[in-house]
């Protein structure tokens, strides 16, 4: 399990069964009290931008993009990431980060979850790689 800081967004890499599970317990948004942060806002703001919609949105999914991509490495890897940010579910602009990811299938509970991890025998086989 990775449990993820703003280093891991910058170029993890554990491939194979040695990384099946990544948290990530916030969006990753950039601190906008920062001063480089603010002086984008004013501007973008100036220039008839809207920080957020132009630049702090899509810096955040593509970087939450990257995050989701230090899971799966090869054609063989299988995990799950969880994203314990409400915020993906319950701000209109959560969708925006799931479009953004590749296909995969979506765990709706912690039973689904814990199946994923202890699949029955039969399933066992599949998941193995040879």
């Amino acid at each position: 399990m990775l449990l993820g800081v703003d280093t891991f967004w910058q170029g993890v890499d554990v491939p194979g069964p040695a990384l099946s599970c990544v948290v990530l317990t916030k969006l990753p948004f950039a601190n906008v009290g920062s001063p480089l942060e603010e002086a984008r806002r004013r501007w973008l703001e100036e220039n008839d931008g809207d920080y957020f919609r132009d630049w702090s949105l899509p810096k955040a999914i593509m970087k939450f993009r990257q995050g989701f991509g230090r899971l799966i490495r090869s054609g063989t890897d299988r995990g799950a990431v969880v994203c314990l940010d409400s915020r993906l579910l319950r701000k209109g602009y959560g969708k925006a980060f799931l479009k953004a990811l590749p296909p995969c299938r979506r765990l709706e509970s912690l039973e689904e979850f814990g199946a994923f991890f202890n699949p029955p025998a039969e399933r066992r086989a599949e998941l193995t790689p040879e």
